[in-house]
């Protein structure tokens, strides 16, 4: 039979009222008594009942978490940020996958208010208006991780995706590169798609470079996609120099494409691209990428997310982490 608070205070010899302050670790209980209940509870097998606690302070010490694609594993780094800082402040997380389908994300969003969360992390995907009239159903603290809402209405941890991409073309272009195509992903994604494509546009514009509309291909940020896309490029009858993929995996796609067709990388094409996963070093060649802080970007987020639930001092609600270019070795100089 499940062992309760009443059978821990009659085994010690104390109320339950006790019992409960030692379980909640309230200061005002003598020594003595506190060590009774303790080994009370250790003989027992004694479990505090969360959801009793829960509902009797109003708190779940509980985080819930949405991930975009729990298979992508720059989600999976960004989750070791969130759950590192959330054991360091004894949040426990519920980590949902939403595979990146936006009625799923407003199911898994629901459910996990309705478990009464103290507070949401959503990772990574866009926010629609739909996404935000599920968050205004409650009055819990809400953070945005790696992706933004369009106004700025809710607090968020991300890298400026535009200046990166930026920052990736730029680099093409400091090699000599003039014809440079882009694997970009969906436009719809104003966070993630549509800010990287309007860097690559930034870029060739400050470089006096015409954009061409046909070096531009939309994948959908996966390795299969950076495959197709490459093909296209190769058939081509002026064909680019080089190509800024919007997300690692859709560049490792194209240089296989290119390596399928006998060709070589960076000698016949040039890539670079954004995020720098655990794969762009492991490639051959390595690959050249713009890293996203990944597991800062979690650890910043749930930080912020305990300050608004401990209701502290927020001097920046909206925080914009800084990434960096990594060179290795699949750019090259064209002359």
């Amino acid at each position: 039979m499940t062992v309760t608070i009443y059978d821990v205070a009659r085994e010690a010899g104390v109320s339950m009222a006790t019992v409960s302050r030692v379980v909640n670790n309230n200061p005002n209980v003598k020594p003595q008594t506190r060590k009774k209940v303790y080994e009370a509870i250790e003989r027992l097998g004694y479990r505090p009942n969360a959801v009793a606690r829960g509902l009797a302070s109003k708190k779940t010490t509980t985080v819930g978490v949405v991930i975009p694609d729990i298979s992508n594993s720059i989600f999976a780094e960004i989750a070791r940020g969130i759950e590192d800082i959330a054991n360091m402040y004894h949040y426990n997380i519920i980590l949902c996958n939403a595979d990146k389908r936006k009625e799923k994300e407003i199911r898994v969003i629901n459910t996990l208010l309705e478990k009464q969360v103290d507070g949401l992390l959503f990772m990574g995907g866009t926010v629609t208006d739909e996404h935000i009239q599920a968050f205004q159903t409650s009055a819990v603290p809400i953070v945005l991780c790696a992706t933004s809402d369009e106004n700025g209405t809710y607090p968020s941890v991300d890298i400026d995706h535009e200046a990166a991409a930026f920052d990736a073309v730029n680099t093409l272009i400091r090699h000599g590169h003039r014809e440079i195509a882009m694997i970009s992903g969906t436009l719809q994604d104003p966070a993630n798609g549509y800010a990287r494509f309007q860097g690559y546009k930034r870029a060739l514009e400050a470089a006096g470079i015409e954009y061409q509309e046909d070096l531009v291909r939309i994948g959908n940020y996966r390795y299969e996609s950076g495959v197709e896309a490459m093909k296209y490029f190769l058939g081509l009858k002026k064909k680019p120099t080089a190509i800024f993929a919007a997300t690692d995996e859709m560049a490792i796609g194209a240089i296989h494409s290119i390596q399928d067709e006998g060709l070589k990388v960076p000698d016949d094409f040039s890539i670079i691209s954004v995020d720098n996963i655990r794969m762009a070093s492991m490639v051959r060649p390595q690959l050249t990428t713009v890293a996203q802080p990944m597991y800062d970007l979690g650890a910043v987020a749930m930080r912020l997310l305990t300050k608004l639930m401990k209701k502290e001092n927020v001097d920046n609600p909206r925080v914009i982490l800084p990434h960096e270019t990594i060179l290795r070795l699949s750019v090259s100089h064209v002359d």
